[in-house]
Order: structure tokens, then C-alpha cells, then sequence
């Protein structure tokens, strides 16, 4: 029986990135459930501070994810094809780095990790610093 674990991802709305994120931290983490947060691009929105309402948001939803469901690690996801954040690749994962450097700020005590889905839907980590 999988252990009934959480872990949370701020992904894009995009659907072609839904399942091979919450796959990938299943079977990555052990974990049984991936709290799903979505935004176009939120890679960007988190990097850049292009609106801090949204970005009060996510915080708020992660919060709730690392509190109440015990969630133990946050992904922060960007993706190939990207209707929200046309950006290259490069820039992309540069931008999930400053993300996540933006999640760290918040102290949530989880394990922080990146994402980057290619161009076969497939997941890869990205390092953080």
C-alpha cells in the first residue's frame, strides 16, 4: 500500500505537463499525492515578481499544502511549449532556479526541487544552487 504522503507542485496550467509531473514525484518521493498548483507560467511569474497578487496566491495554496497535507517537497515546474512563458528552455530553467530561490524565502522547511518537462513530456530535474 503507497504511503499516503504529499508532495506539491507549482505547475503550469498547461495539461500535458499534469501527469508526467505527478509521475515523476510519486515514484521519485514515494509520495501518494501531488497537490497541484497552476498558473500560465508560474516559473516566470515566480522568478520575475510580475504579479504579486498571484504570487501571494501560490504562497498561500503552497502553504496549505506544506501545513495542513504535511507535504514534504515543493516542485517548482516550467515546460517546453509553454503558451504562458514562450521562453527559451535556457531561460526557462534559469527561471525556475530564481523560483525557487523565491520559494526558499518563504521558510517552509520542505525540500525544494525543480523541473523542467522536454519536448517527449518527459521530466528532468533541474539543480538548485
Amino acid at each position: 500500500m503507497p504511503d499516503s504522503t504529499f508532495a506539491t507542485a507549482i505547475n503550469c496550467m498547461d495539461g500535458r505537463t499534469q501527469l508526467p509531473v505527478i509521475e515523476y514525484l510519486k515514484r521519485r518521493y514515494g509520495v501518494a499525492y501531488v497537490d497541484m498548483i497552476t498558473e500560465p507560467g508560474p516559473n516566470k511569474i515566480l522568478a520575475e515578481h510580475t504579479d504579486s497578487a498571484i504570487v501571494a496566491d501560490i504562497r498561500k495554496c503552497v502553504t496549505i499544502s506544506v501545513k495542513r497535507h504535511n507535504s514534504k517537497v515543493v516542485a517548482v515546474v516550467g515546460h517546453h511549449d509553454c503558451a504562458g512563458n514562450p521562453a527559451s528552455g535556457e531561460e526557462q530553467k534559469r527561471q525556475i532556479q530564481a523560483a525557487l530561490d523565491t520559494v526558499e524565502s518563504w521558510n517552509l522547511g520542505v525540500e525544494l526541487v525543480g523541473l523542467w518537462v522536454d519536448e517527449r513530456w518527459q521530466v528532468q530535474a533541474v539543480q538548485h544552487k
